[in-house]
Parts: structure tokens; C-alpha cells; sequence
């Protein structure tokens, strides 16, 4: 299984939301750079990059920023928020992104997923966020009336291999995954799911993992010193 860090942006600093809500926002950093060469140095995997200002917006928000990370890391990187047209999906690719995830476009723009699943295909990941088992949109500020699963399911026809699943209620509050929906989207799907929100402890990815999830993202358990990365890396080897 696979470890994801994850930096959250807004407005050029690093942030972690609770449940989703852009008014309870903490600032863990302001060199976003600093932080991504430490999740490196530490064992990170696999950088997890969320544009937060862009996934409410709709258009690039921290592009500056995002490019200057991925220049600076030797490992893959998956950037996701407001990549919702070919043009920023092309130049995420052109500056090094390894995956691009996208979130609300999925569902409110078919043909661009599929454009965009056809040109790139493993080099993308749908986020499908949820709430009580109904994916939301706009940057979790709205429910979209489609089932996880089904939304999942429907993309996966287009040619989809990989999600990050996350349920908004977990995120953020170092409470463990929703391990539950975890297993009946990975049973109804049969897709690579990177796990996300609420992973708090070293046994919440020993269960992931046993549960045989693609990935796991961990988070707000990395700033707090919930989990120690390098530990957890080295356990793993």
C-alpha cells in the first residue's frame, strides 16, 4: 500500500480544513516547498497536493506554488482542486504532475472526463468525496443526489483505474477512517481506492492495508505528530 502525504493549499500556505469547512481552517505552514522536501526526506511515497482555493473557485489558485513543489521533489506527485478543463489538465502534465485528480468535474462534465481519461488515463484519479455514502461537489459544499459507488461505477466505464475516497465527516477529525464505506466501495468497484480522511494512527494504516487498499493519504495526523512518517516508513520496510 502505498503512503500518500498530504499538503493542502490555500492562498500559498499550507492548511488543513475540518470536515470540509473553508471557515475552520488551520495554517500549519507558510513554505509549502519546506513541507513537501520534508514528507520526502521522512519516507513519503507519493506527494498528495489538493489546491483548496481552486477547488472552490473552479480555476487555478496556487499554480505557482504547485510547480515549484514538483519541481523540487524526486517523487511522484498528485495534484488535485479546479482542474476542470483540458488546458490546466495538459499543463499539470507538462510541469511534471504525475496523476491529476479530478473532483467535481466528474460528475457535472462528462465529456471532459472522458477526454481527459482518454488522453492521460493512469496519469488520473477522480476524487469522489461523500457524505453519508453521496458524493458532494464544489469543494464538499454541496451533495450531488449520486451514490459513491454509482458515481464510481459510471466513471469506471470511461476507463478509470484509481479514486481517493474520502468521507468528508471523518476528515480532519483524527477519529480513523469510515473503514466500513472503505470496503463496500472497494467491493461494489473492484478500482484502486487510496483512502482518505481521518487515517489518525499507525493501526488505522495497518487496517487499511489489510483491508488491501491501493493507497492511503494521511494528513492533519502528520502536523499534530499523531503519526511520526519516518517511524511508520520504516516499519513498513
Amino acid at each position: 500500500m502505498i503512503i500518500f502525504p498530504a499538503i493542502d493549499l490555500k492562498d500559498g500556505k499550507c492548511v488543513r480544513l475540518q470536515q470540509g469547512d473553508y471557515d475552520k481552517q488551520e495554517i500549519f505552514s507558510e513554505d509549502p516547498v519546506e513541507t513537501a522536501l520534508k514528507w520526502q526526506e521522512q519516507g513519503g511515497q507519493y506527494l498528495h497536493l489538493i489546491d483548496l482555493g481552486g477547488a472552490l473557485t473552479g480555476k487555478p489558485e496556487n499554480k505557482d506554488t504547485i510547480e515549484k513543489i514538483v519541481r523540487a521533489l524526486d517523487i511522484p506527485v498528485q495534484v488535485g482542486g479546479g482542474i476542470r478543463d483540458m488546458d490546466y489538465a495538459d499543463n499539470m502534465i507538462a510541469i511534471g504532475v504525475e496523476r491529476i485528480i479530478i473532483g467535481t468535474s466528474a460528475i457535472a462534465d462528462a465529456a471532459f472526463t472522458k477526454e481527459v481519461l482518454n488522453k492521460y488515463n493512469k496519469h488520473v484519479a477522480v476524487s469522489i468525496d461523500a457524505k453519508k455514502g453521496f458524493a458532494a461537489i464544489k469543494g464538499w459544499t454541496e451533495l450531488s443526489g449520486m451514490r459513491a459507488a454509482d458515481l464510481a461505477n459510471q466513471l469506471k466505464d470511461y476507463g478509470l483505474k484509481t479514486i481517493v475516497y474520502t468521507d468528508i465527516a471523518k476528515d480532519g477529525m483524527m477519529q480513523g477512517p469510515n473503514f466500513d464505506e472503505l470496503e463496500a466501495m472497494q467491493r461494489e468497484t473492484a478500482l484502486d481506492i487510496i483512502a482518505s480522511g481521518g487515517v489518525s494512527s499507525a493501526s488505522d494504516i495497518a487496517k487499511l492495508e489489510t483491508m488491501g487498499l491501493y493507497g492511503a493519504i494521511i494528513g492533519k495526523a502528520l502536523y499534530t505528530g499523531a503519526i511520526d512518517l519516518r517511524k511508520l516508513m520504516e516499519v513498513k520496510r
